[in-house]
């Protein structure tokens, strides 16, 4: 039995081999429906990686105060805007951290003072004009879920006070450090001398923008240097207990309404966002890409079937007179089934396996790209070859029935 499954092997091999160019042709076309549905997914899934990666280091007990909701801010067209929010100004920020008082909390507040555009030097060394600035107080990074890989973080000290002090991301520190300890070393940015007290560990980056390219400085540093930036402040509060979350961000929405001096009846002209709503959102979005990933992949495998039907129905028909020569010397039905049902296979498995390699390398590529964080998609991979041995699987047993029931006869007489 298994001598004549290994024959039969070596003829289908010897077939395709003879039959070169359309067997390449049908595995490219198989690949192309492959490539697209694993390219498609691991996309997706790096996407999705990504930004709940992201979201997620803020912790399920954190939420935002921002100028407008997640689902709001998504929104490219002004016409669809429906209103305009006012800007969270610094005196509204300390207005809401002096009278937001619910228990177990911290608030953050933060301030992008420098967007990517500021140059830092310390000594002969000096960045390209990339380095992003934030203001900040002392419960920012935690509230932010950033953690402190070498030194200490901001302190109350260093807030009151007005410090000339700094915390700088771990891409800032190979920038301006490759080969020194940077804790005590002096920095300046604008010509302000600022020493770095801390260095933050390394963040996953998205869509081009480096989380690790920032400098912390307290925030009322950050406003004396940069006195002409647009107040766009962030508003972060962090619940101790998961339990009060909601008790925290519903105060946190009275108080913020007190502070507009909002009427009861009026709207909210402002956001309230939460880490797990955001991911939650995402996923449902991320949900409609995955459909639309395997409509998409479906279409173009249903056309690899109907290509690999057609190559083996022409191979059958080319080789009637071998198959009524193999009949004549006795081969049973089952035999010649066989034979041709492997040959199918093996380029189902050749094209599924080229568009695994392909959907790949497109997923990893999108990844560098964007800046995502790529991982292998196994899952994509599985039901790409279950799909690549479906597609074998229909797509050989016409062919080869058709083949298994010619008349050796009547095939002898072929030419």
């Amino acid at each position: 039995m298994f001598s004549l499954f290994r024959e039969n092997v070596k003829i289908a091999i010897t077939s395709i081999r003879s039959q070169l160019l359309r067997t390449i042709l049908t595995v490219i076309i198989i690949a192309i429906g492959i490539m697209a549905l694993v390219g498609i997914l691991s996309g997706i899934a790096a996407l999705e990686n990504t930004i709940s990666g992201n979201f997620s280091s803020m912790g399920a007990n954190t939420f935002r105060i921002q100028r407008y909701e997640f689902s709001i801010m998504q929104q490219s067209s002004r016409r669809q805007r429906k209103k305009i929010n006012p800007e969270i100004t610094y005196t509204e920020a300390q207005e809401f951290i002096d009278r937001y008082n619910y228990p177990f909390t911290m608030v953050s507040l933060g301030f992008p003072a420098g967007r990517g555009d500021t140059e830092v030097k310390y000594e002969n060394r000096k960045t390209e004009p990339e380095v992003g600035v934030l203001g900040c107080n002392e419960y920012f990074l935690e509230t932010e879920g950033r953690d402190i890989e070498l030194g200490r973080g901001l302190n109350v000290f260093d807030i009151q006070n007005n410090n000339a002090v700094c915390v700088i991301g771990s891409d800032l520190k190979k920038a301006l450090f490759p080969d020194e300890y940077p804790i005590n070393r002096t920095v300046s940015i604008r010509g302000a001398k600022l020493k770095v007290i801390g260095v933050v560990e390394e963040q996953s980056s998205a869509f081009g923008s480096n989380q690790n390219m920032i400098l912390y400085l307290p925030i009322q540093k950050a406003r004396t240097i940069y006195t002409e930036s647009s107040s766009d402040y962030r508003i972060g509060i962090k619940v101790a207990k998961k339990d009060m979350l909601e008790g925290a961000q519903d105060d946190a929405m009275v108080t913020f309404r007190n502070v507009r001096r909002l009427k009861p009846l009026e709207e909210n002209n402002f956001g309230i966002t939460r880490s797990d709503d955001l991911i939650n959102r995402i996923s449902s979005i991320s949900g409609y890409l995955y459909v639309a990933a395997w409509i998409i992949s479906i279409i173009t495998i249903f056309g690899s079937t109907i290509a690999l039907m057609n190559i083996m129905l022409v191979s059958v028909t080319e080789r009637t007179r071998e198959i009524g020569v193999r009949k004549a010397m006795g081969a049973k039905r089952k035999t010649i089934a066989f034979q041709f049902f492997i040959e199918t296979m093996i380029i189902g498995q050749l094209g599924g396996l080229l568009g695994i390699i392909l959907g790949v390398a497109i997923g990893w590529g999108i990844s560098k790209a964007f800046d995502l964080s790529f991982s292998t998609p196994w899952l994509a991979m599985i039901w790409a070859t279950s799909i690549a041995f479906v597609v074998a699987l229909i797509s050989g047993v016409y062919p080869a029935n058709k083949a298994a029931k010619l008349d050796p006869i009547e095939a002898l007489r072929h030419e």
